[in-house]
């Protein structure tokens, strides 16, 4: 694979998610899994994350970074993605 062929799938592994995110899943939540890893598409249940899990980074968010997430972030299951929870955190921003 040329230079520019690995250049282009790191892109698309590596969509844009926000950095607050990233950094509650990598270290406030001690989630297992390199940043890089990470993608709009990936679930919380794939991180081993369960209802209490996504309650606490939340609120550790709210806590952290002095936001006020919406209603709808409440409403984040193990099934939903990263993706979901990005969109909460770019009203709350």
């Amino acid at each position: 694979m040329s230079q520019m062929d690995e250049a282009s799938v790191r892109s698309l592994r590596r969509p844009e998610l926000p950095e607050e995110l990233v950094a509650l899943l990598t270290g406030h939540l001690d989630v297992k899994v390199e940043a890089d890893q990470l993608s709009p598409a990936t679930t919380f249940e794939s991180l081993d994350m369960d209802s209490l899990s996504l309650m606490e980074m939340v609120i550790a968010a709210e806590e952290e970074f002095g936001i006020v997430l919406p209603e709808n972030a409440l409403d984040l299951r193990p099934a939903s993605t990263l993706g979901e929870a990005a969109q909460a955190f770019e009203r709350a921003s």
